[in-house]
């Protein structure tokens, strides 16, 4: 299969598609042209700067490098949810990156060394893209698993009162709520599973077979990172979902937000 390059006038010419949501945005006030201007300049330029990085790290052959370098974008991820989650009573980003650092490093582990057995296991053109995709989508179920947990505190705050005042501990009296947060964490990744194949075809998958993969060594491939992706979102939002949770409530068992 004849791989197609891509060329600079080629690039330019998709900014068409901007173009079309621009105007749109200008006929009906919606008012996002100067998000959509902001995002496709950022879209060029970090991922530009991400491809000559990545010429350089796919060169490392230093797992503590390697391993730092994961630490680094576990950390921006862990700050990005920080910055998304509306709550500042409790202390949110040492747990929330902490957390993060032990499920995701487990998972992205298990998967080259165990399941894809790639030596040396840290081969940073598997650990990094593969451990990317962990972060990029495991960091959205945290977001909305903790957006989800203040609120229902604040909404059941009654329910959790009446069960203090029968001697229940917190964990008891939000055990409810601790599975309903976790549940809605999952939820993306298991539809994500339910219509992979049916009603999409996930990027690394696509990005194979454009490059000249197997169709079906594709699809393996795609099968490994959907399982991963749900282990790390359950891993990840049921450790920092449960660390948080400690975090509302005071040593007397009072709910701090």
């Amino acid at each position: 299969m004849q791989i197609v390059e891509i060329t600079s006038a080629q690039l330019v010419l998709c900014l068409l598609f901007v173009l079309i949501a621009g105007v749109t945005s200008l006929a009906m006030n919606l008012r996002l042209e100067k998000d959509l201007l902001i995002g496709t300049l950022r879209t060029f330029a970090q991922l530009f700067l991400v491809g000559y990085v990545l010429k350089i790290v796919f060169q490392i052959n230093d797992v503590f490098l390697i391993l730092l370098l994961y630490v680094w974008m576990i950390f921006w991820a862990a700050y990005t949810i920080y910055s998304r989650v509306n709550e500042r009573t409790v202390p949110l980003f040492l747990p929330i990156f902490i957390s993060m650092v032990i499920s995701y490093m487990a998972v992205s582990i298990i998967v080259t060394a165990v399941i894809l057995q790639v030596k040396p296991w840290y081969t940073p053109q598997y650990f990094i893209p593969l451990g990317g995709m962990i972060i990029g989508n495991s960091m959205n179920a945290i977001a909305i698993a903790l957006d989800r947990l203040f609120a229902d505190l604040r909404n059941r705050r009654n329910e959790i009162e009446l069960a203090f005042s029968f001697g229940a501990t917190y964990q008891e009296a939000t055990i409810q709520i601790f599975r309903d947060v976790v549940k809605a964490g999952m939820i993306p990744s298991i539809n994500a599973m339910m219509t992979v194949g049916l009603v999409f075809l996930p990027g690394m998958m696509t990005g194979q077979i454009l490059a000249g993969v197997d169709p079906m060594t594709a699809v393996e491939y795609q099968i490994i990172i959907m399982l991963m992706l749900v282990a790390s979102t359950t891993i990840g939002s049921i450790l920092v979902v449960y660390t948080i949770r400690r975090f509302c409530f005071t040593k007397q068992h009072q709910l701090r937000i």
